[in-house]
């Protein structure tokens, strides 16, 4: 799965995804969000950023999201930076403080209490993929509630 900017033209569909070294948690959730998004037509990406960023994704990682048809053995976490979170629809930070903090227009939630992949991947998955699945439902009852209205 192709975490770029380059095969989405409008940013504003993109939920950010921090943690602190941008190689897990960001990750699962990044890419689960694209592939339930892809799945239900939906316009939304996710995009995974990290604070302090490892230099490369964790074994474990690579093997679980593989287990889901998810290949990210060529992504390298990759330093938030100021445009990503100006650039976002929404930002979702794992467990970790966001400096400088985002502009108020654009919505942050924290999910603080997702369990540690260190101390087991399917467990942290499971965690991680029921959030994303009730934040794009959220995303996607927004949108109908948008349409609805125009």
């Amino acid at each position: 799965m192709d975490l770029s900017n380059d095969d989405v033209p409008d940013s504003m569909n993109t939920v950010l995804f921090v943690c602190l070294h941008g190689s897990a948690k960001s990750l699962i959730a990044a890419t689960h969000l694209s592939q339930l998004a892809e799945s239900r037509a939906l316009p939304w990406r996710g995009e995974s950023s990290g604070t302090e960023p490892d230099t490369d994704v964790p074994e474990p990682v690579i093997k679980g999201l593989a287990t889901d048809g998810i290949d990210v053995r060529g992504y390298q976490p990759r330093t938030l930076t100021d445009e990503q979170m100006h650039g976002a629809a929404r930002i979702v930070s794992c467990g970790c403080d966001l400096v400088p903090p985002p502009s108020s227009s654009v919505t942050v939630e924290r999910w603080d209490d997702l369990p540690l992949v260190s101390d087991g991947y399917g467990t942290a998955r499971a965690a991680i993929v029921a959030r994303v699945t009730r934040l794009l439902d959220q995303l996607q009852e927004q949108q109908n509630r948008e349409l609805e209205v125009s």
